[in-house]
C-alpha cells in the first residue's frame, strides 16, 4: 500500500465514531476515557448487539429449531435469518478480496 492510500485509509478510520457504536466506552476511569484491550477474556458490545440481544429475551426466548410453538418459531427464524445474512456478507467479502 503506497503513501497515498494508507493516509486515506487513516483518515477513513474514525475511532471516535467507532468507540460511540460501544456504550462502555463513554466511561472515563481515573480522568481518561476508557480503553478496553482484554479480548482475551471478554469482548465489548456495540449498541445494536446489547439491543438485539435484550429484543430476543424480551420477545422470543426460546430454543431454536426445537420448539414446535410459536415462540420457538420466531427465535429459530430469527436465527436462521442472522446467518443467511451473515453467509451473503461473507460471500459479499469474499468476492471482493478476489
Amino acid at each position: 500500500m503506497n503513501a497515498q492510500a494508507q493516509s486515506e485509509s487513516a483518515a477513513a478510520f474514525d475511532v471516535q465514531r467507532i468507540r460511540a457504536d460501544f456504550p462502555l466506552l463513554t466511561r472515563s476511569v481515573h480522568g481518561k476515557p476508557l480503553v478496553y484491550f482484554d479480548n482475551a477474556n471478554t469482548s465489548q458490545k456495540p449498541a445494536a448487539v446489547i439491543e438485539a440481544v435484550d429484543r430476543h429475551y424480551r420477545e422470543h426466548n426460546a430454543n431454536v429449531a426445537r420448539a414446535v410453538h410459536q415462540l420457538g418459531e420466531e427465535a429459530t427464524a430469527a436465527y436462521e435469518g442472522a446467518r443467511d445474512r451473515l453467509a451473503v456478507n461473507r460471500t459479499a467479502r469474499a468476492s471482493i478480496a478476489g
